[in-house]
């Protein structure tokens, strides 16, 4: 992947850093995608993909650290924050929350993209080491994004995806339900083991799976799912 060729999705309810970013990605040759709010941005990234996020963290419906937290539960897409807020606490938090780097509003461009080059510099060197799984049935490419059931896509909601790739990264290892529901759904749904239920139902479904005679996820009774393929 080239500089050039890199997608970036820029998730931020100002127009005006919008258009301005708009403007300047695309003057050096980027592919860009726009969101106003976090549920937009999160919804453009498990359709789309993209190569790199540009997140805001005063969003108008989630907090930005919020959002940060869902898509680190199934991306490892680099994620530079783009923020008004300067305290050295608020940075520490989500930088140790999982976001790349950290830039303060107002910015220079010609830093901001300085700062954009080393983060695709850097995915591009760690891609190769995303699971890749393939049977000669299904087929996951978590660097792509992609997954097909003998040859044809398979299009998987954004939490179902993240289910998959967070077993897929734990491949042959328990993940724990508590796990699974802190990564997927936050914190405060660690009891709520029927979301994951319903979940991982709607996954086996799409993935031609049998939780009787799995040949992907095995559910450890009480403790958790482990993905077995292969």
């Amino acid at each position: 992947m080239s500089d050039a060729a890199a997608r970036i999705l820029v998730i931020d309810d100002e127009p005006q850093i919008r258009k301005f970013l708009d403007i300047g990605l695309r003057a050096q040759g980027y592919a860009v995608e726009l969101a106003a709010d976090g549920n937009t941005g999160l919804a453009a990234l498990a359709s789309r993909g993209a190569d790199l996020v540009i997140l805001d963290l005063g969003l108008p419906d989630l907090d930005g650290r919020e959002v940060l937290l869902q898509l680190r539960a199934w991306s490892s897409v680099p994620v530079l924050i783009l923020s008004v807020r300067s305290a050295e606490a608020e940075k520490v938090q989500v930088l140790d929350a999982g976001a790349d780097d950290y830039v303060t509003k107002p910015f220079g461009l010609q830093e901001l993209m300085a700062r954009i080059r080393v983060l695709l510099r850097s995915r591009a060197s760690s891609e190769t080491a995303l699971p890749l799984f393939d049977d000669g049935n299904l087929r996951i490419d978590l660097a792509r994004r992609e997954v097909s059931l003998a040859g044809v896509p398979v299009a998987l909601a954004r939490k179902e995806y993240a289910l998959l790739a967070l077993l897929l990264q734990h491949a042959g290892r328990v993940v724990t339900q508590p796990q699974l529901l802190r990564e997927l759904w936050g914190p405060t749904h660690q009891g709520d083991t029927h979301y994951l239920r319903v979940l991982v139902g709607k996954l086996r479904g799409k993935l031609g799976d049998e939780a009787v005679s799995p040949r992907y996820i095995a559910t450890e009774a009480g403790v958790g799912l482990r993905f077995i393929g292969g």
